[in-house]
Order: C-alpha cells, then sequence, then structure tokens
C-alpha cells in the first residue's frame, strides 16, 4: 500500500488530487474550531454527554456540535436529503427516467438533493436553535437567535460544497471522506479519557485487551466482507461475419458481496439522528420520550436503538443494491452481445438468476455489517468504555479506507494504462 501511495505522489494528477483532498480536510477542521459567538458551550456539552443520540450527532460532526461552531450541523442535512431523493427516485417514474437520462438528468438529481438539503437545514437549525440551544444563548433576543440558524444553515451548505468539491476534484466520495475524518478526529478523545480512567482502575486491562481483539478482528472481517466477490461466468455464443468468426469467449460478472459498501451504514445512523431532530421541535415532552426510547447508557435503550439500526442496515442494502446492480440493464445487454451465462438461457430468466443471486449476497452482506456493528457496540457498552470509534463508525472508518485505497488504485492503473498508450 505504501509503495503504491509514493507511485500516487509521483503522478501530477493524482498528487493534485490527493493535495485538493487534503486542503478540503484542513478547511472542514478549521470550521469545526470557529464557535457560533453568544453561546455557553459548558452547558451544551452537558447535554451532550447526557443525551446519546446527541453524542451519535456530535461524533459525525467530528466534535463540532459539543463545542457548537459554525459546522455544527455537519453533513447531516445532505445526507438525508440523499436519502429522501433515492427513496423518492425508486417510486416515480419521472425521477427513474432523470437518472437513467446521462450526466443532465444527475445534474437536475443533485440540484433537488440540494435543494432538499438547504430545506432540511434550515428545520433542523431552526429545532437545534429553539430546542437545545437556547438554554445556552448569552443574549436571548430574536435577532440573535435568527443570526445563529442563518449561520447554521450557511455553514451546512458550506460542508455539503466542501463534500461536492472533493467528489469532483478530490479522492474518494467527498460526504464520506468528511464523515470519516469527524469520527477519526475523535479518537484521541476517545484514548485519553480511556487511559485516564484505566490508570483511575476504573477499566481494567483485560477489558481493554478484549477492545483490540475485537476492533482488529471487525477490521478484519469488514475488509474480506468488502473485497468478497462471486464471479458469474458469462459465454459469448460463436458467429461468422463473412469469412471471420467472431464469439466464443469467455467472461463473467463480478459481484461483490457487499455491493452496497458503507452508504447502508452512513443511511442508517442518519435515518436515527433524526427522531432527535422531531423532538427539538416537538418540545421537553417529546424529547424526554426520545431520550427514554434511544437512551444507549440503559439496556433498553441500547438493544432499541442497536435493534433498529441493523434493520435499517439491512434495507438499506436491499435498496442500494438494486439501485447500484441493475440485473434488467445487464441481462438485456448480454442478450444484445450474444452474451449467457451457461445452464440459463437469455433475457428474462437470466434476471431472474441474478436477481437470486444478489438477494442472497445481500442477506450476507447486510447480516454480516449488522453483527460487525453490533459485536463492538456489545463490548463498549458492556465494559462500559467511553469509545467512540466502536460498531457503525468503525464499519464507517473501515469502508471509507477501503474505497479511498480503491479509488487511489483504479487511478494509477488509468494513468498506468495512459503512459503504456503513450
Amino acid at each position: 500500500m505504501l509503495n503504491k501511495f509514493k507511485q500516487a505522489l509521483q503522478i501530477k494528477d493524482i498528487r493534485k488530487k490527493l493535495v485538493f483532498t487534503f486542503l478540503m480536510i484542513i478547511v472542514f477542521r478549521m470550521g469545526t474550531t470557529i464557535p457560533v459567538p453568544g453561546i455557553d458551550t459548558s452547558i451544551i456539552k452537558n447535554m451532550v454527554a447526557n443525551n446519546s443520540l446527541l453524542g451519535l450527532y456530535n461524533m459525525f460532526s467530528g466534535g463540532a456540535f459539543s463545542n457548537f461552531t459554525i459546522f455544527a450541523l455537519g453533513i447531516g442535512p445532505y445526507i438525508t436529503a440523499s436519502i429522501i431523493i433515492q427513496l423518492l427516485t425508486a417510486g416515480f417514474e419521472s425521477l427513474k427516467e432523470l437518472q437513467k437520462s446521462g450526466e443532465e438528468g444527475k445534474k437536475k438529481i443533485n440540484k433537488y438533493t440540494r435543494f432538499t438539503a438547504l430545506g432540511l437545514a434550515v428545520i433542523q437549525a431552526i429545532g437545534i436553535t429553539l430546542g437545545i440551544v437556547r438554554r445556552a444563548l448569552k443574549v436571548n433576543s430574536p435577532f440573535f437567535i435568527f443570526t445563529v440558524i442563518i449561520t447554521l444553515v450557511a455553514a451546512s451548505m458550506m460542508v455539503m460544497w466542501l463534500g461536492d468539491r472533493i467528489t469532483e476534484k478530490g479522492l474518494g466520495n467527498g460526504s464520506s471522506v468528511l464523515i470519516f475524518v469527524g469520527i477519526i478526529s475523535r479518537t484521541p478523545i476517545d484514548i485519553i479519557a480511556i487511559s485516564q480512567k484505566t490508570s483511575q482502575g476504573i477499566i481494567k486491562w483485560p477489558a481493554i485487551a478484549v477492545l483490540v481483539v475485537v476492533i482488529l478482528i471487525t477490521i478484519t472481517g469488514v475488509t474480506f466482507i468488502n473485497e468478497s466477490t462471486r464471479k458469474i461466468p458469462v459465454q459469448y455464443a460463436k458467429r461468422v461475419v463473412g469469412r471471420k468468426m467472431y464469439g466464443g469467449d469467455s467472461s463473467h460478472i463480478p459481484m461483490k458481496v457487499n455491493q452496497s459498501g458503507v452508504m447502508p451504514i452512513i443511511f442508517a445512523s442518519s435515518i436515527l439522528a433524526l427522531p432527535q431532530t422531531v423532538a427539538l421541535l416537538g418540545g421537553p415532552k417529546m424529547q424526554a420520550i426520545v431520550n427514554n426510547l434511544f437512551n444507549m447508557s440503559t439496556d433498553r435503550g441500547f438493544w432499541t436503538y442497536r435493534s433498529i439500526e441493523i434493520v435499517l442496515i439491512v434495507l438499506f442494502s436491499y435498496f442500494y443494491n438494486t439501485i447500484s446492480f441493475n440485473t434488467e440493464d445487464i441481462a438485456k445487454n448480454m442478450k444484445n452481445s450474444g452474451g449467457f451465462i451457461p445452464g440459463i438461457r437469455p433475457g428474462n430468466p437470466t434476471e431472474t438468476y441474478l436477481n437470486g443471486i444478489l438477494s442472497k449476497l445481500t442477506i450476507v452482506g447486510a447480516a454480516f455489517l449488522g453483527i460487525m456493528a453490533m459485536v463492538p457496540a456489545l463490548i463498549t457498552h458492556y465494559m462500559q468504555i467511553p469509545m467512540n470509534l466502536g460498531g457503525t463508525s468503525l464499519l464507517i472508518v473501515v469502508g471509507v479506507a477501503l474505497e479511498l485505497k480503491r479509488q487511489l488504485e483504479s487511478n494509477l492503473v488509468m494513468k498506468n494504462y495512459q503512459g503504456f498508450l503513450k
């Protein structure tokens, strides 16, 4: 991996992408340190410490929420907007046609996503300001409240813009990279907290050893499942054109066990953050209900949250796989090019066969992701270890890292081919 990274630094175009991504990350991290003026952050820190859902939200924002910086909303509104638009795309033919209509269609869908993100950012900013931050305001005036809301919304749009720029000119999916950076930035704080509790005798060394082993097993398991591929053999019929014979070649369709990557996990975490936003708008009573239901410091809250999370991971895996791997188009293209799967008739039987395999792979991949998310979370919960990098956050970090590695390798291959052709 280090050799490939050195090779990447020697290629000008890839080096530009890496530098650009790094600079965007620096801008993002700078934004997480600029506080919104006139806010007593100690009150918000206490709220985050006593509310597991707010703690989760704070983790994805890289600690920006507890310090109530301008990037307190983070990339959350954009992720939620992406979920909404993708669900609508699956249900409405007009959006389906837009998605299939090439680059122009994608641009329109992206525009709809951004406008939806803006609306969600406004709702979240109002809910947070009036529901949480109002008690922490040093100046409780309508003008100042409006200023705080506008600051949060504008900064959230800037985070969205940073993510888009990374996707367009940098390396990796911008939104995933920013979430990755936000989670990783909390790791030093977790290590300090664990070392302090260990020195005080609150946490025993065997518990630390078990946690390290579980994390290593999780990383290995996620890497294995993300890289696992089932190859479907494809044979091409021979045909004679004039005096020449074409076809007769054999190939394969690579079907990944975890076709959707890390996106179902991110989507599930974003959906689980919505009840807190709704509760903020609903008042203290609704907030109390949501906090009691999803309070992960209690066994009931922990199992409620994690059970819903696993169900959402499975559902989003199915949903994302149907979008990213279109069996209908693959079967049609194979038929048109004279290709077939041995023992399977071309056309609809091929599509049915591929759907069956895709469903089985999705079940295996989603179940594995659910188990990998659950095991570290169980360890940190029952051993009382203050570790944010566990469960879904660990899956996101590993998944994004593998995706960045994959993109780096594909860029290297492309440049090598270009060099060969030259």
